[in-house]
């Protein structure tokens, strides 16, 4: 098995026009969203390894929240999923894999979680 670099932001909340829920108030709906962007690590990380051998947490965060259109209503959750994986593999050569999980806040009854988790790898 190869080594992987794993980056990670979890349980950030953005509101997004998406599904029945925006269809029927018009208004945005809160998703919290859990983004993993997979890269090929160096063989190794030394204290002074400089900043642009990994990549900015801040992207992960940017590709579902100001990359998403405004204005534009996703029907379904797995579009605004597959819109965040293309952001990442656009953004960098280097990520492999993504990994996006999305809870839909506003249909919550009872703390359950309810969404989708999409993985797509690059396809070259």
């Amino acid at each position: 098995m190869d080594d992987s670099l794993i980056l990670e932001v979890a349980d950030f909340e953005h509101d997004v026009l998406t599904g029945i829920y925006s269809e029927e108030t018009g208004r945005p709906q809160p998703l919290r969203f859990t983004i993993q962007a997979q890269m090929k690590p160096l063989r190794r990380y030394d204290p002074d390894t400089s900043l642009d051998h990994s990549k900015n947490y801040m992207d992960l965060k940017f590709a579902a929240s100001e990359a998403l259109p405004e204005g534009v209503h996703f029907k379904l959750i797995e579009a605004v999923a597959d819109h965040v994986c293309e952001t990442l593999f656009l953004q960098d050569r280097r990520i492999t894999a993504v990994t996006v999980k999305i809870v839909k806040l506003a249909i919550a009854e009872a703390d359950e979680k309810i969404g989708i988790t999409l993985h797509r790898e690059r396809r070259e």
